[in-house]
């Protein structure tokens, strides 16, 4: 736009200059009594003294009677003209058109037929300016504009960038402290903000607070919950053990199974209510040492071992859930082994593309069927009433899995028994 209205006005002042040098030049010739083009042009411009400067002028005769030409200092050859068919005159005998110069130079030619006396004499007045000149005039003006405007743009780009940057780091602050409290480390957000973010920093801290007693408050509801509903259950089965016979063990049965129902559906509430908790997050390494010494303890005849990886991986969830899980998996493994059982941890490699964990637990015992798999992962099923139990052990750990957004695998393992992997999601 800059540069299109800057062109316009060069070339309208152009114009200009050669109408006011036409001018100059038909005030300045005349015809003496013999009929000679006489006078001694000064236009008040020195180009026109320069050789092949590329500004010209020249006056010829046109009429009859009229002799002599007039031109420049600077117009040491003839520069070519076009015919009226070519370059017709206007109704005031002028025309404007373009022709090479002297030097291959682009000429702007303003010619005008004047008469000069009572005789109607008539001679040919030509100005010639030198166009490349304004074209390399426009062209520095247009690259001046580009760099200015492209150093201006670079430098308030800097400038907004380093504001950005300067203004956003408060903002990184609270990345940080974010983050602490994804990973575990804080329970809220701490530091010293600026008056525009402190009230972010306080509705978060408030957000956060609000979700941990949500999550006590649903705990703490569930366990009553429990207990209010454990002593009565308890009294009917006792009862109906002791009543005896068909009905009894009907009673019986029933009872038991809403014991296990409610176990089963109040532990799903107490996971529901804390799985989106942004502040749980679980150490697995000394979790699982402490629950293989447990389980070493309470299981002589059985040897348990755990290699700890070399970094330890953090799980996205509460501690009391993970003991669950691996607890249950580990007391299932104790019970069918014959004398050994593994435990690995490790990065869900190759399939880490969601930052998933595994945990691994193999024992050498008479495993399970491919085709039973699933089934044992079921409430309440279990493939050998022999052993004691009630058969809620893996289907609470695949409820615990599946909450958590996590996988469970069973399959043979390497040292003849039941292979159990659960993926689970880790904090990065």
């Amino acid at each position: 736009m800059i540069a299109a209205l800057y062109q316009q006005a060069s070339e309208r002042g152009f114009d200009s200059l050669l109408s006011a040098h036409l001018f100059n030049l038909i005030g300045s010739v005349g015809v003496s009594a013999s009929g000679m083009l006489t006078g001694s042009p000064d236009l008040g411009d020195l180009r026109f003294s320069e050789p092949e400067s590329g500004w010209y002028w020249e006056v010829k005769p046109v009429a009859r009677g009229l002799t002599g030409d007039l031109r420049s200092l600077s117009m040491t050859q003839d520069v070519p003209s076009p015919s009226a068919e070519e370059a017709p005159f206007n109704e005031s005998f002028q025309r404007n058109y373009l022709t090479d110069g002297i030097g291959g130079e682009e000429l702007e030619v303003l010619e005008s037929e004047f008469v000069l006396d009572q005789q109607n004499r008539v001679a040919r007045f030509r100005v010639m300016g030198n166009r490349s000149e304004l074209e390399r005039e426009i062209d520095v003006f247009e690259w001046r504009l580009f760099t200015y405007l492209s150093l201006f743009g670079i430098g308030m780009i800097a400038i907004n960038a380093a504001a950005i940057l300067l203004g956003l780091r408060p903002l990184g602050r609270v990345r940080e402290a974010l983050a602490k409290v994804r990973e575990g480390t804080a329970q809220r957000l701490r530091g010293t903000f600026p008056t525009e973010i402190e009230p972010l920093a306080n509705e978060t801290n408030a957000l956060i607070e609000n979700n941990r007693r949500i999550v006590e408050r649903s705990r703490t509801q569930v366990g009553n919950l429990a207990h209010s509903l454990k002593t009565p259950l308890a009294v009917l089965i006792n009862e109906a053990r002791a009543l005896g016979g068909d009905k009894g063990k009907i009673i019986a049965d029933q009872a038991t199974a809403m014991q296990s129902q409610l176990e089963h559906y109040l532990q799903r509430a107490r996971i529901a209510a804390q799985r989106d908790s942004v502040v749980y997050r679980t150490p697995v390494t000394p979790l699982l040492q402490r629950m293989v010494r447990v389980m070493a303890k309470l299981n002589a005849g059985v040897s348990v071992s755990f290699a700890p990886p070399a970094a330890d991986i953090l799980f996205a969830g509460e501690r009391e859930d993970l003991e669950e899980i691996v607890g249950n998996l580990l007391d299932n493994a104790m019970k069918w082994a014959n004398r050994r059982v593994t435990v690995s941890l490790a990065p869900a490699a190759p399939r880490d593309e969601h930052g998933m964990f595994a945990i691994t637990i193999e024992d050498d015992g008479p495993g399970i069927p491919e085709d039973k798999a699933r089934e044992v992962l079921k409430r309440g099923r279990r493939l050998d009433e022999s052993k004691p139990g009630t058969g809620l052990g893996l289907a609470i750990v695949s409820d615990l899995v599946s909450e958590y957004g996590g996988a469970i695998e069973l399959g043979r393992a390497g040292i003849g028994g039941l292979k159990a992997v659960v993926l689970l999601r880790r904090v990065e």
